[in-house]
């Protein structure tokens, strides 16, 4: 093997040996290099298979500390994994990258990734050069982008079913699975109300999607809030739980006498002093008080503190107040309720003031939020997700994120695809006529991308426990009628059905990003034939133990 842990060089012509590389590198060359990095991504995609599908399993990860996160979300796997070889760090990349993208589909672009690198090994094996591979493999990408492209079916942003459906198909593998309709409707009327038409295109920013998530009750008791809902309670017991017709000031200056920078000393002889100090206090946040009560506010959201003794004069005046709101918050309040945030009380004008319906307090589990509903303006929506164990929240926030994605991007490229396996198996027999018309070695890497697609549809069907072959053959004989590009397979009853009537849709754009993906990603590994490997810093192995002592200490 041509692999060396000692300074790699060479022999000059003299006979002296040359050293290239510091001392403790390892080099790995040729066919070595190629076959251990492929096998690294191989592993990645072989664990991330087992998820796949309405039927895939779960798994459950433990960080150093001790947490536990249990998913079937392919990029929060990857990102909790930790993983160290280098060539499979690129497969977290390449999910990260589809999950950033659009949002659903990281499973997809990494098991495609690790068929085509399986099949790649083959082709090797028969002497075929990684430079054809890449070719054939970039050849078939083109044709299956065109292909998908033709077997796409529009759809309007206007029908509903439609998205529903669409949200629903992205949840049918995920925990939430018994409530993934009501989930479906949610995610729907959350991303259309906050979706956008600029010029000719729909735009969708999810950051105007609020989700918060609090343990207790039941998943079917999540609900969608036509507005902002703050994690906190109202300041003051005094003060008014309910305000209707609410104009809000919202401030990022604190209700409070902040310590001078500069230390200052203040002699006092005579109590009178003493009270006269307290009083100017006072004073200086009632005319804040009255400030805020003249300008017409009567409620008031700050991202800093709120003092005692303003607290005690808001509630006088019946302003309800929250304190120390997370600036992102403060954000969506400004944008759905048309106010503006004022960093000096002296600058606020009633102009300044936001809108809201209503601004209430209310008890949701153990703790208590304020809920900011019927915003001037509606394009800031909040999710409030429930479940009886803080594991299946987590879940559910993953499972709502993936919904919401797949809707946006239907609305941003409004083009669907047929799931089921029925997309893949389409396009593998259509690249496979494709490869008749290339010929030579490039034709067997065409043929060798068209069965990593159905190793897409393999692993969706031995997820749920059924035959591959039995069922590869029964759904090429069905995608040779007119209408087989949209039969696909019923895991939950084993039957070739068609997805059109079982509702089972998928945006065109998650599957062509996760086809393009998966290809970027192994033509990558398969272009690397030297690893050259710097030894490990010993200075820093030194310092971790006298670190630890020194924290001991």
């Amino acid at each position: 093997m041509s692999q060396s842990s000692q300074p790699v060089g060479v022999i000059g012509p003299t006979g002296i040996p040359v050293l290239i590389l510091k001392e403790g590198s390892t080099r790995t060359t040729g066919e070595d290099a190629l076959r251990a990095n492929m096998m690294a991504a191989i592993t990645i995609a072989e664990m991330l298979r087992t998820t796949y599908g309405p039927r895939g399993m779960d798994k459950m990860l433990v960080d150093t500390l001790g947490d536990v996160t249990i998913t079937n979300d392919g990029a929060t796997i990857l990102d909790k994994m930790d993983v160290q070889h280098p060539a499979a760090k690129m497969l977290v990349q390449i999910a990260k990258g589809q999950d950033d993208e659009v949002g659903d589909g990281t499973k997809t672009a990494v098991i495609f990734a690790g068929e085509l690198l399986k099949n790649a090994s083959e082709l090797l094996a028969k002497d075929v050069h990684p430079t054809i591979i890449i070719n054939g493999y970039k050849r078939a990408l083109e044709e299956a982008t065109r292909i998908a492209r033709e077997l796409a079916k529009p759809v309007s942003i206007d029908d509903e079913g439609v998205l529903i459906r669409i949200a629903s198909t992205a949840l049918t593998s995920k925990a939430v699975h018994g409530v993934r309709d009501y989930f479906a409707k949610i995610a729907v009327k959350a991303v259309k109300q906050v979706a956008e038409l600029r010029g000719d295109r729909w735009y969708v920013d999810l950051d105007n999607i609020q989700i918060i998530k609090k343990h207790g009750a039941s998943l079917a008791d999540s609900q969608l809030v036509y507005g902002v809902v703050l994690d906190k309670e109202v300041v003051h017991p005094g003060m008014p739980k309910r305000v209707e017709k609410a104009r809000i000031a919202l401030l990022d200056a604190p209700l409070e006498i902040e310590k001078p920078e500069i230390d200052a000393e203040i002699r006092i002889s005579d109590p009178l002093q003493m009270r006269k100090f307290i009083e100017e206090k006072e004073n200086i946040l009632k005319e804040y008080v009255e400030k805020l009560a003249a300008v017409g506010a009567n409620v008031v959201i700050c991202q800093k503190g709120i003092d005692d003794v303003a607290q005690h004069f808001l509630a006088k005046k019946g302003i309800l107040a929250v304190r120390r709101v997370k600036r992102s918050d403060m954000e969506k309040l400004e944008r759905a309720t048309g106010g503006r945030i004022v960093s000096n009380l002296d600058d606020l004008t009633p102009n300044d003031l936001g809108y809201a319906e209503l601004v209430e307090e209310r008890k949701v589990g153990e703790d208590k939020m304020v809920f900011v509903e019927g915003t001037k303006n509606p394009r800031a929506v909040s999710i409030v997700i429930r479940g009886g164990l803080e594991r299946v929240v987590d879940e559910a926030e993953r499972s709502f994120r993936d919904a919401l994605c797949v809707v946006a991007d239907v609305i941003k490229y409004p083009y669907i695809t047929y799931g089921g396996g029925a997309f893949e198996i389409e396009l593998a027999s259509r690249i496979r006529e494709f490869a008749t018309k290339i010929g030579g070695k490039e034709q067997l890497a065409v043929e060798a991308f068209a069965k990593a697609l159905e190793g897409i549809v393999v692993a969706l069907v031995e997820n749920a426990g059924l035959d591959p072959v039995d069922y590869l053959m029964k759904l090429r004989a069905a995608h040779k009628r007119d209408d087989g590009y949209k039969y696909g397979v019923n895991v939950f009853t084993g039957d070739i059905a068609n997805m059109e009537e079982l509702g089972v849709i998928e945006p065109l754009a998650v599957k062509t990003n996760a086809l393009k993906a998966g290809t970027e990603a192994a033509t990558m590994i398969l272009r690397i034939d030297d690893v050259i490997a710097a030894a490990r810093s010993k200075e820093k192995e030194s310092k971790k133990p006298e670190t630890g002592k020194k924290e001991e200490e």
